[in-house]
């Protein structure tokens, strides 16, 4: 085994962790930060295999994907912030 190979499989199960907090997670703010944290396993995982093979346009792809996550993220916070301020 690789290491690279082995820094995948560690992703991967980290990701899965977070998918248990999305599931399980007390509150929506939880939820919230699970699901930028599988954001940002994603995004590692794409640096890395353009690392791995050398096809630079992947880190065009993972520029874009940051930055798409990071609005997401803003824009439920900000949903789910007002949403709370009605009720």
């Amino acid at each position: 085994m690789s290491l690279p190979f082995i820094c995948l499989c560690v992703l991967v199960f980290c990701a899965l962790i977070a998918a248990v907090r999305i599931i399980l997670g007390p509150t929506v703010w939880d939820r919230l930060l699970a699901l930028n944290m599988i954001s940002a396993k994603i995004l590692i995982a794409i640096v890395l295999i353009a690392a791995l093979t050398g096809r630079s346009f992947l880190l065009d792809i993972a520029l874009v994907y940051a930055l798409l996550g990071y609005i997401s993220t803003v824009l439920f916070a900000r949903i789910v912030r007002d949403w709370r301020d009605r009720t």
